[in-house]
């Protein structure tokens, strides 16, 4: 008699665990052939014969469970059949878990805080492009784009416009793996992340925004908010943090922009705690300095980062984000009508070409973000650089006039100045 071996459908069922490693099966049945025709089984997006396994009905067998049970008592059942030990199978991966979250139960008030912040950005995008699709009277570019180890974005650009030389609305959503040598670095300011281990899975999520108008008395914006956690090897939260900002780069100073710019951001703020304006804008000028050059990049906003249980808990900063980015459009729109079809002179459009180039070196020498961007693996190059400007200049040794707006905007950027 021969030995036993293996069924063909208990094969089948390992096949099933592990979806992405295994090409479906074209089964055709009597009740799918009449349309099985018109399937494309070489696209997964349009031909799913494991579509009822991949969402199941309510009530019965739960994704978690097969994930933590069936898995392994199938595992022991191949073992006592064949009595060799198979390959052992890595565990899902958060993107892979956030990924089946999604598509059971979408994304609700109980969903991890990964999928909540993800949702909120992305519902902001849409409303701010809608809103600077109207102040300009042009249309943004979309271009999605995702990522091999989990995530991806959507890049909003609008070039040559009628109203912004350049501006992009970003979103962007990764998983990844922290090296140790990342994990030492963070837990500077996280203490709960373990020091131990070789890697970590990582989840970041954010949402930026640049804006640069082409009149140079309309002042270019920039935004971001972000939430960052990483997940120890079962996939639970270890450790979790918001940052972000939004400040305002203005190349001719009207006081009334400024004082609006940050009465806008500072009752925000205090919706949550009246310490959080001061602190963050303070936080602001220090950090958006060209420090080569002795002057701040504009006249700040806000700024913060690794703000985590420490601070507050993590509903209660979700909402100060949520209600810091719902601040930007009252903040910026009443400026931007309000100097978009000003006069200006060639002169003054020089000017606005080398405060760019300030904007640049800011960007590309000192700015966080940017570096760790261009170093993640993976990294999306042309996202990451939206930030600058289509246009800049570099002049040598350029001095303003005494008494004019340009000196007094270089005073203030020399000296910060409280505006409320």
């Amino acid at each position: 008699m021969p030995p036993l071996r293996p069924s063909s459908h208990l094969l089948r069922a390992l096949e099933l665990q592990q979806p992405h490693r295994y090409a479906p099966r074209r089964l055709l049945t009597t009740r799918s052939f009449a349309t099985t025709r018109r399937c494309n089984f070489d696209d997964p997006r349009k031909y799913d014969p494991l579509k009822e396994w991949r969402n199941p009905k309510p009530k019965k067998w739960a994704s978690r469970l097969r994930m933590y049970f069936f898995v392994p008592l199938t595992l022991a059942i191949m073992y006592s059949i064949t009595g060799e030990k198979p390959t052992q199978l890595e565990g899902p991966t958060i993107a892979e878990k956030d990924a089946l979250l999604k598509r059971e139960n979408g994304v609700t008030t109980s969903s991890p805080m990964r999928l909540r912040m993800e949702a909120f950005i992305k519902s902001q995008q849409k409303e701010i492009v809608a809103a600077l699709e109207e102040v300009d009277g042009s249309k943004f570019t979309i271009d999605s784009w995702d990522r091999p180890e989990g995530g991806g974005g959507i890049t909003c650009v609008l070039q040559d416009g009628n109203v912004f030389e350049k501006a992009g609305v970003n979103t962007s959503v990764v998983y990844g793996r922290l090296p140790r040598a990342a994990i030492a670095k963070m837990r500077v300011n996280h203490k709960a992340l373990d020091p131990s281990v070789e890697s970590i899975e990582f989840f970041a999520a954010g949402l930026s925004l640049v804006l640069h108008p082409k009149n140079p008395m309309a002042p270019t914006v920039h935004l971001n908010y972000r939430y960052f956690e990483t997940a120890d090897e079962f996939g639970n939260s270890s450790a979790w943090w918001y940052g972000g900002g939004c400040d305002l780069t203005p190349c001719y100073l009207f006081d009334e922009d400024a004082i609006h710019f940050h009465n806008s951001i500072k009752n925000a703020c205090d919706k949550h705690d009246k310490a959080y304006y001061p602190r963050f804008k303070k936080w602001c000028d220090e950090y958006f300095s060209n420090k080569h050059r002795g002057e701040s990049r504009g006249i700040g906003g806000i700024f913060f980062d690794d703000l985590d249980e420490t601070e507050k808990d993590q509903e209660q900063l979700f909402s100060f984000v949520q209600d810091c980015l719902g601040a930007f459009l009252p903040s910026y729109l009443p400026i931007i009508n309000r100097r978009k079809d000003m006069l200006f002179t060639e002169e003054q459009k020089q000017w606005q070409q080398l405060r760019r180039g300030r904007y640049v070196e800011f960007n590309l020498v000192h700015d966080r973000g940017t570096s760790f961007g261009l170093n993640t693996p993976g990294a999306r190059v042309e996202s990451i650089l939206m930030s600058l400007p289509l246009t800049a200049r570099w002049q040598y040794m350029h001095t303003p006039e005494v008494g004019s707006r340009e000196e007094r905007l270089l005073e203030v950027l020399k000296k910060p100045r409280e505006w409320v």
